[in-house]
Order: structure tokens, then sequence, then C-alpha cells
């Protein structure tokens, strides 16, 4: 978490962070989703942030600030980040949907412009795309975290 925070801080790619560190994609990757680094590795990251090794070892540990209670804060910020992804996500299969659905009105003109087969193919895809940015925003979400809540009271037989 520590070294995604310090990636974004600067506006780097997980690719551009690769690239300075030596390191794979991969392995920034895995770092940033918490598995174990190596020592030669936090070295690395260490070096291309300019900050002490030791900084990174310490699990927890926040450079810029040291919040009041350090769970609340990890577990806040981890629902942001998780929020933010869950935003792109959306937004770049919006835009797939704009750019593909624009090819195809393309080939569609070109090929057989008296029917507009392309209409069928942007309603079905906008139907999924709609589906998603409601449950993106939260305006709809019919597993979301109040029927999770309501099916775990359930199983563990409590009332609700």
């Amino acid at each position: 978490m520590l070294i995604q925070k310090l990636r974004l801080q600067r506006g780097w790619s997980q690719q551009q962070l690769a690239d300075l560190s030596g390191l794979s994609v991969r392995t920034v990757q895995r770092i940033e989703q918490g598995q174990v680094a190596s020592t030669e590795s936090l070295k690395s990251l260490a070096a291309v942030f300019e900050i002490d090794f030791s900084t990174l070892q310490e699990p927890g540990m926040n450079i810029i600030t040291a919040p009041a209670s350090p769970a609340a804060f990890d577990a806040d910020e981890a629902l942001a980040f998780a929020q933010v992804r869950k935003l792109k996500g959306f937004y770049l299969h919006l835009a797939q949907y704009v750019v593909v659905l624009t090819l195809l009105l393309g080939i569609n003109l070109w090929t057989r412009p008296q029917y507009l087969w392309v209409g069928w193919v942007a309603m079905g895809w906008g139907i999924g795309v709609l589906f998603h940015g409601l449950r993106v925003f939260e305006r709809y979400s019919p597993f979301g975290a109040e029927w999770e809540k309501k099916q775990v009271e359930k199983r563990l037989g409590r009332k609700i």
C-alpha cells in the first residue's frame, strides 16, 4: 500500500516505476497488492523513491503523516483505492463502447447504409454499460453490501 501511495503521489504508472527500479511490472503489482517483497526489490524501490530502505520494511508506516489510527486509515485508504479502480474500470468500459461503436457505425454506413444494424449492438452493449455505471456509482446493486449483510445475518441465525 505504501509503494502504491508513493507511486501515485509522483504520478507514475506501474510501468514507469518498474522501468525506474529495474523490476518487472508484475513484481510491482504484487508488492502493491501486499505480497512479501524481496530485500533487493525493496532496496531498488527505496532508491527510486529516495527514502530509507528500513521505511519500506515496516508495515503500516506512512512517510507523509502518521494518522492517529493507522488501522482505520489503512482500511479507509483500501476502500478508496477499490472505489477508484471500479471508477477507472467503468470509464475504460465507456471509452471502449464509444470507440467500437463509432467504428461499427462507420462500417455499417459504408457497407449497408439502408439498414442500421449497429443500433442492436449499441442497445445491447449500452445496457451493459448502463448497469456497470449504476453499480459503480452505487445507484443500483442487487447483490451489494446491504444484501451481503442480510445474508450473513440470516446464515448466523440473527434477527435482521
